[in-house]
C-alpha cells in the first residue's frame, strides 16, 4: 500500500490537500485510508460503487469495504442517501472529513497565538516563564479570558511595577465579577474611575484590586 500511495503521490492527475497529508495521523487514519480519501477527493463520482472504487484502486473489494467502514467509525466518512428519479444511489460524503481538518487548523492556530502570548509575558517580565506559569496562562485562556484582555491585564501589572502572575490573575477576576471582557471594557472603567476621582478629590490613585463601588 505504500508503494500506491507513492506512485498517487507523484502523479500529476492527484491533488492532495496539505492539512490532510500532514495531519492524517492525528486523524487516526492509515496509510490505505489516507490512500482511498486522497482517491475520492480526486474523482467526481462519489456514488458508492465498491466494484468500481476496487478496479481503480486496484485493491480487493473485501478491502474497500473495510477502508469505508473503518472511515465511517472513525466519524470522517459518511453515506448519504439520495433519490434520483425512482432510483435511491448512496453516495460517499466527506463533509465530516474536512470539518475534523478545520479543527485541527483552528486549534494549530490557537497553539501559535498561544505561544506568542507567552513570548509577551516573558519579554515583559525579562526572565524565562515557569511550567507553573505556563499552565496558569492556559488556565486563563480555557476560562474564556481573551489573549487580548490578558494583555491588558500584563500591562496593569506592569505599570504598577508586579511582574506576578498571581497578581494579575487577581485583576483578571475583578473584571469578571464587573463584567468587564474586552480592552475596550477596560477603558471604559477607567473613564468611570476617573469621574469618580474627580469627584472625590480622596481618590488617589487606580488600582483595580481595591476599586470597590
Amino acid at each position: 500500500m505504500t508503494e500506491k500511495l507513492i506512485q498517487l503521490l507523484k502523479s500529476n492527475d492527484f491533488t492532495v490537500p496539505q492539512a490532510l497529508f500532514f495531519r492524517y495521523k492525528e486523524l487516526n487514519v492509515s496509510l490505505e485510508e489516507l490512500y482511498f480519501l486522497i482517491y475520492l477527493i480526486n474523482t467526481n463520482d462519489l456514488v458508492f460503487n465498491p466494484k468500481k472504487f476496487s478496479s481503480d484502486l486496484n485493491i480487493s473489494m473485501p478491502e474497500v469495504l473495510e477502508i469505508v467502514n473503518n472511515l465511517t467509525n472513525k466519524d470522517i466518512l459518511s453515506l448519504d442517501l439520495r433519490k434520483e428519479g425512482n432510483i435511491r444511489n448512496e453516495y460517499l460524503n466527506l463533509d465530516k472529513l474536512y470539518n475534523k481538518l478545520s479543527f485541527l487548523l483552528i486549534n494549530e492556530e490557537t497553539k501559535v497565538i498561544s505561544t506568542n502570548l507567552f513570548d509577551v509575558f516573558e519579554s515583559e517580565f525579562g526572565r524565562t516563564l515557569s511550567p507553573i506559569e505556563y499552565e496558569l496562562i492556559n488556565g486563563w485562556l480555557d476560562n474564556e479570558f481573551s489573549e487580548d484582555l490578558v494583555k491588558c491585564a500584563l500591562k496593569e501589572a506592569v505599570y504598577n511595577g508586579v511582574s506576578n502572575l498571581r497578581y494579575i490573575d487577581k485583576i483578571l477576576y475583578e473584571w469578571k465579577k464587573k463584567g468587564i471582557k474586552t480592552p475596550e471594557d477596560v477603558e471604559k472603567d477607567k473613564v468611570r474611575f476617573q469621574t469618580r476621582k474627580e469627584e472625590n478629590p480622596d481618590v488617589f490613585s487606580y488600582d483595580w484590586l481595591n476599586d470597590n463601588e
